[in-house]
């Protein structure tokens, strides 16, 4: 069971790995593209760092006209640092949570609440920003992907590179893998 509508906003500090906000807490002005770590091939054209992933906007999907995603979470032209595990693995938990951020709750068979206890430190981008990826089945719903089943985007020489949320219940986020991607100059 899922409810995007109990949705929360995380706001920490981003992974030391990645171009770093200036000092004074500004984002940096300096663009970069994402690569496929495997083949070079550019994923996006040039994005700007934003301090922290922004809020999804409220969307109420089960009143749209037509089924589809939600409005994206990140701006077009830029991306920001995933602070917290997003992803599959799925696991249960003793206490009510979030499965991942910006994503609501989710129940097992039991009426268990699952969390993720996937990767840290994704790329998240808008998906209308990507470049040359193929879909790979891992987990759909309604109207799009979910990321509960984990990378489902593919690069054009096969490596699994990302996790598209795209379903209609769920904030249009492209997350790229930190270890399948690396950043360069524009």
């Amino acid at each position: 069971m899922h409810d995007r509508r109990d949705q929360a906003q995380d706001t920490g500090k981003a992974a030391p790995t990645h171009p770093a906000p200036a000092a004074d807490g500004a984002t940096e002005a300096e663009a970069v593209v994402f690569v496929c770590a495997a083949c070079e091939v550019p994923l996006t054209g040039p994005l700007t760092r934003l301090p922290a992933v922004p809020e999804a906007p409220y969307y109420e999907w089960w009143n749209a006209e037509e089924p589809g995603p939600s409005p994206p979470t990140v701006p077009s032209g830029c991306y920001a640092i995933e602070t917290e595990p997003y992803g599959a693995p799925l696991v249960a938990s003793e206490v009510p949570a979030q499965a991942m951020p910006r994503y609501g709750t989710i129940s097992n068979e039991h009426g268990q609440y699952l969390v993720s206890q996937g990767p840290r430190g994704n790329i998240v981008i808008n998906p209308d920003d990507a470049h040359g990826l193929e879909y790979h089945h891992a987990s759909s719903a309604c109207c799009g992907a979910t990321p509960t089943g984990g990378m489902n985007q593919l690069c054009t020489c096969g490596t699994l590179v990302a996790t598209l949320c795209s379903d209609c219940c769920c904030p249009y986020e492209l997350h790229l893998s930190p270890d399948r991607v690396r950043a360069v100059g524009p």
